[in-house]
């Protein structure tokens, strides 16, 4: 299946796509036997339930995962067993606090207002075109970036370093799960080109932003916000034991996670929007008959109310996934709901 791959470089979320569809649901990916390629893959509903809940123990990212997510480090997103369980534990238990979700609520709001509606504003007087994904890009980038590094990078208002690594790195991260680990090693160690010479440039970037910012803060240089909560703050008490390579990898895991998702996210409901103006209309109806107020920030018991809204953005996250991939591999061979078998090798 190599030489179809290679053909369909370059649109493989589709190739998939229609790989799936045709195959119903699940289908074995076989590559040279060089290349460690073999793989199932599947979006049936019933076996994603399989690998994520009902047998979860025997389904752990891998040593596959770890090497092609290296530049993650020991954030949440790269590991397994103990260490992914303090992550979670640790994480889950600080965005549970109504503290967390009133920093987010307050940090989001007056991005939106500040930040997002004079860049709106400004394009509708000059009746220019812009693209949206990429002002959805800044929008939670900035976000993300005041939520857990009390940090505004202000890129709404001029672009930052910090996001085209993120972008380097999803990109080289993508095809790292097609090429042979030995193709995309030397690419990286003996060549340094292509997506991996980015992949490590994007590298260099996130140490430079993240390493002076815990620094400040490990210094007491930031000054202390006293009783407020902060995320930064937090974590860093929880994991005050912890080596600063370790905090880095956290920090820049969540910042990333938390910006990049959203942004796929409201990128896609909006693409829907756009393509079914009916639904578009009746999402207005309703915000119009439960709130009177004209350009009106939400607040997050107003946006319980929107019943049309969270089942229409509900339907563009069924749709469109933000994380439209997961890697897993198995410990032991086992059977999927579908009756396929997956082997100890595969992923």
């Amino acid at each position: 299946m190599f030489p179809a791959i290679l053909k369909n470089s370059h649109r493989l979320h589709d190739f998939a796509t229609e790989l799936l569809k045709y195959n119903g649901g699940t289908f074995e990916l076989k590559g040279p036997t060089f290349a460690n390629l073999n793989m199932l893959v599947t979006c049936d509903p019933a076996n994603i339930d399989h690998i994520h809940n009902k047998n979860f123990l025997n389904y752990p990212k891998g040593p596959r995962f770890q090497k092609i997510f290296e530049i993650f480090g020991d954030g949440i997103l790269n590991t397994d067993s103990e260490l992914w369980k303090l992550h979670r534990k640790t994480t889950n238990a600080l965005m549970n606090r109504l503290e967390f979700r009133s920093l987010l609520e307050k940090t989001a709001s007056e991005t939106v207002e500040f930040g997002l509606f004079p860049v709106l504003d400004r394009y509708a007087q000059q009746g220019a075109y812009f693209d949206l994904q990429e002002i959805f890009k800044r929008l939670t980038f900035d976000i993300s970036c005041q939520v857990f590094l009390d940090k505004n990078p202000g890129s709404l208002s001029g672009d930052h370093p910090f996001r085209k690594a993120i972008s380097d790195t999803v990109n080289a991260i993508f095809y790292r799960h097609i090429l042979p680990e030995k193709c995309w090693k030397l690419q990286k160690w003996v060549f340094g080109i292509d997506r991996e010479k980015n992949l490590s440039n994007a590298g260099d970037t996130f140490d430079k932003f993240i390493y002076p910012i815990l620094s400040e803060r490990q210094n007491n240089q930031i000054p202390d916000k006293g009783s407020t909560f902060t995320m930064m703050s937090s974590l860093l008490k929880a994991y005050q034991e912890k080596p600063k390579r370790f905090l880095r990898d956290t920090f820049m895991t969540l910042t990333i996670s938390g910006g990049g998702s959203t942004s796929s996210a409201l990128t896609w409901f909006f693409w829907l929007l756009a393509k079914n103006p009916l639904v578009e209309a009746k999402i207005l109806e309703e915000i119009k008959l439960k709130y009177e107020k004209q350009n009106h920030v939400f607040k997050v018991e107003e946006c319980c109310n929107l019943v049309y809204l969270h089942a229409a953005f509900c339907e563009s996250l069924r749709l469109f996934p933000p994380i439209p991939m997961n890697h897993k591999m198995a410990l032991e061979t086992d059977i999927l709901p579908s009756g396929h078998i997956v082997q100890t090798h595969e992923s």
